[in-house]
């Protein structure tokens, strides 16, 4: 099966049949979660598994009684930072450098660079840009679990501030950003399951520009450039 041929199989599922995905399965799904890029590749996020049936049945109450939530076989909860420090930036850091085996001191620079770029802008602009780091992830999540044909319905509809109190995740540092639903359709009460997918037309969709479609602001280009880091 190709990627795009994956994707058209999959929908937005409205109703599960609370079948349990294999293990192996589910591992892939999270392994391809994990490889996803981020920005300066600090993965400012976790993903959260959850399959207790109690704890599941709590969350359906906060997210709108979506019966995909407790007839999923495993919700997975994204939560990202909820601002970025110089510790956490450090520890990321480091244990990359001591994975590729180079001293921590390696990464000094670009650390203070983010930290001076990231900081004025304040809390509020930092836990935007950490949840924007969890999309990423979440599309790799979504296409893994297409390809090894696990159904996942993307859910925004919940109230993060009662889902992160219920899983005690602001005390962690943490927000959660979007859910994840992940089993098996249930053909015969799902509504969408035979429903032909709709997208936005190419055209519509794509627009290729060139200088002449762009517009002159004024602006001097800036002179900070991150082409400039080498590892030392």
């Amino acid at each position: 099966m190709s990627l795009l041929q994956d994707l058209q199989w999959r929908y937005a599922t409205k109703k599960m049949n609370g079948k349990k995905i294999p293990q192996e399965k589910l591992d892939y799904i999270l392994e391809a979660a994990r490889l996803a890029p981020s920005s300066s590749g600090l993965q400012p996020f976790k993903i959260i598994v959850i399959s207790d049936e109690a704890l599941l049945e709590k969350i359906k109450g906060v997210a709108y009684n979506q019966s995909q939530i407790t007839d999923c076989s495993h919700l997975l909860i994204f939560a990202a930072w909820d601002g970025y420090s110089e510790e956490r930036i450090s520890n990321v850091f480091n244990y990359m450098m001591d994975e590729r085996g180079l001293p921590h001191s390696t990464m000094d620079d670009y650390k203070q660079t983010i930290l001076s770029l990231y900081g004025p802008l304040g809390k509020d602009w930092q836990a935007h840009h950490a949840a924007k780091q969890s999309y990423i992830s979440f599309g790799m999540a979504i296409a893994a679990a297409a390809e090894q044909r696990i159904d996942a319905t993307p859910i925004e509809g919940f109230l993060p501030e009662k889902l992160d109190a219920l899983l005690n995740l602001r005390a962690e540092g943490y927000r959660s950003t979007v859910i994840l639903p992940l089993g098996y359709r249930d053909e015969s009460n799902d509504w969408l399951v035979n429903m032909k997918k709709v997208r936005t037309p190419k055209e519509n969709f794509i627009k290729v520009m060139t200088i002449e479609d762009a517009v002159d602001t004024g602006e001097q280009p800036m002179g900070l450039s991150l082409d400039n880091f080498n590892q030392k």
